[in-house]
């Protein structure tokens, strides 16, 4: 019978280091882009060592990484197995994080702690749960001492990206093959389904002239404009899409970046803009892409003069609950209103994560870590992004606990 109160006991005698080392891990840069990663690996691999976890180093080749559109990525795996007859449970989270954009009040990189909070770009998502899971195994070995079954620590740089450098690349290489994932995740909820994810780029041809006699030219901005009220005009339609997983509403489109032109002086002859389209769970994929693509087309058609290429970005589907994940859930929920002293629900996120690539591939896996009940809570993706350090501290108790459940 596993004694909770000593692993929790041993990490409220750790926390102090736990967030040390938390603290060294948002000091170290990891903005993607421009993505290089690997200095980041180097240093956790490093400070995992002195607690006697060895890491191992899986470098991805360059050329993949380069045409990926990053510098470079180390992914980590320490395993540590415990004996035959258990299953092997791997925790997973991300290093890499967007740039910090603008309207910090604190250093994006300073891991400053003020009023209780952790703040620095990833301190939520999910450096976080570089400390969460390496702190739950050092407890689960120093208290609970399993026998059975194995863990691994995945600690990876391409979440950003899709993640197919990332867990896809472990998962590629056979470098790995878990019977259940757990990845990052918040505290409050154990996430066990989320959206999907397609990205567009859509490049938009006219052709170029002088200002002074415009009609000599093809104006790509007005046919990108063109394009945009349309695909906006089917964004006005999706919130009519509803899915049935608790915690997930209904699909959405996002046009995030957008540029074209010379000059001020000049028609535009290229305009070129990326598109974010999340899926809902019970969406087809290649349904959506279709329909997203005639769209485009046919607003673009309209238009004489105007042609239009469009290049898919990423396609990442949604994760799903899979048999077998019913272990970790009930687990996760039955220590976290321990800990928290509020059911933990299970359900889904409009999120889209890499952990999905585990799931792809036939693995059992929930999200769940340290973190506050919304992304919104969290400034994650955005200035001052922080973490409740208590949070922190809970998450870790229930990641130990489950884990010992699952390995006893």
């Amino acid at each position: 019978m596993t004694d909770y109160a000593k692993l929790d006991a041993w990490i409220d005698a750790h926390f102090d280091e736990q967030v040390a080392f938390l603290q060294a891990l948002v000091r170290i840069p990891t903005d993607t882009p421009p993505g290089d990663n690997a200095p980041h690996a180097a240093r956790t691999a490093e400070l995992l060592r002195g607690w006697g976890l060895e890491a191992e180093s899986h470098a991805v080749p360059a050329d993949a990484v380069h045409g990926y559109g990053m510098r470079s990525i180390t992914n980590l795996i320490v395993r540590r197995p415990y004996g035959a007859g258990g299953p092997c449970v791997a925790l997973n989270a991300h290093g890499d994080v967007v740039p910090p954009g603008e309207g910090w009040t604190r250093d994006p990189y300073g891991g400053e702690i003020d009023d209780g909070c952790l703040y620095g770009r990833a301190a939520a998502v999910s450096k976080s749960d570089f400390a969460t899971y390496t702190f739950a195994v050092r407890a689960l070995e120093a208290q609970a001492r399993p026998r059975r079954g194995a863990i691994e620590l995945h600690f990876t740089y391409d979440e950003e990206f899709g993640g197919l450098l990332g867990p896809g690349w472990l998962l590629e290489q056979k470098l790995t093959r878990p019977d259940l994932l757990i990845a990052a995740g918040f505290g409050y909820e154990v996430i066990t389904a989320h959206n999907g994810c397609l990205q567009i780029e859509v490049t938009v041809h006219g052709k170029m002239a002088h200002a002074a006699i415009p009609a000599s030219g093809v104006d790509a901005l007005r046919g990108a404009v063109a394009i945009l009220d349309a695909l906006y005009a089917l964004n006005a339609g999706y919130p009519s899409i509803r899915s049935g997983v608790p915690g997930i509403g209904h699909p959405y489109l996002n046009v995030g970046r957008i540029e074209g032109g010379t000059n001020t002086n000049v028609v535009p002859g290229k305009v070129v803009f990326k598109l974010d389209r999340r899926m809902i769970p019970e969406e087809d994929p290649a349904e959506v892409e279709t329909g997203i693509l005639r769209v485009i087309r046919q607003a673009a058609g309209a238009l004489p003069g105007i042609r239009v290429e469009t290049r898919r970005l990423l396609l990442a589907r949604a994760m799903r609950p899979l048999p077998g994940s019913e272990p970790l859930v009930r687990a996760i929920q039955r220590h976290g209103a321990a800990v928290f002293g509020a059911a933990v629900p299970a359900m889904g996120t409009p999120l889209y994560t890499d952990a999905r690539l585990y799931a792809e591939a036939g693995i059992p896996c929930v999200l769940y870590g340290a973190g506050p009940r919304t992304v919104l809570e969290s400034h994650a993706k955005r200035s001052d992004e922080r973490l409740v350090l208590e949070d922190l501290r809970r998450a870790t108790k229930v990641v130990a606990r489950t884990l010992a459940d699952l390995l006893a």
